[in-house]
């Protein structure tokens, strides 16, 4: 079956115990696990910020997508809209692979 390019996919946050606490979604499992990391505790600078594993399972497979994320504050940039914050929480990421679980 072809996916259509806008087609949002959910990928659930898997805690300590399997436990899934947070559903994420986007087009791919990347833009899901930035919007996971930017809910970590961000750091001063990039080069301070503390190196975490995401874990997050597509929902209606049995793929977890495993990724180190990390986030850092810095200032907003000087053309930034009204609404926007003086400070921003900025993440990255780097895929470390991907889990297949057993089917129950």
């Amino acid at each position: 079956m072809a996916r259509d390019t806008d087609d949002k996919r959910n990928f659930a946050l898997r805690g300590d115990g399997d436990d899934e606490t947070s559903v994420f979604s986007g087009r791919t499992p990347r833009q899901a696990a930035l919007k996971a990391a930017r809910r970590l505790d961000a750091a001063d600078g990039e080069e301070n910020a503390s190196r975490e594993e995401l874990r997050l399972r597509e929902k209606g497979t049995h793929k977890v997508h495993i990724y180190e994320g990390w986030a850092w504050n810095e200032d907003a940039p000087a053309d930034k809209p009204d609404w926007m914050p003086n400070t921003i929480t900025e993440a990255n990421v780097s895929k470390q692979g991907i889990e297949h679980l057993e089917a129950l």
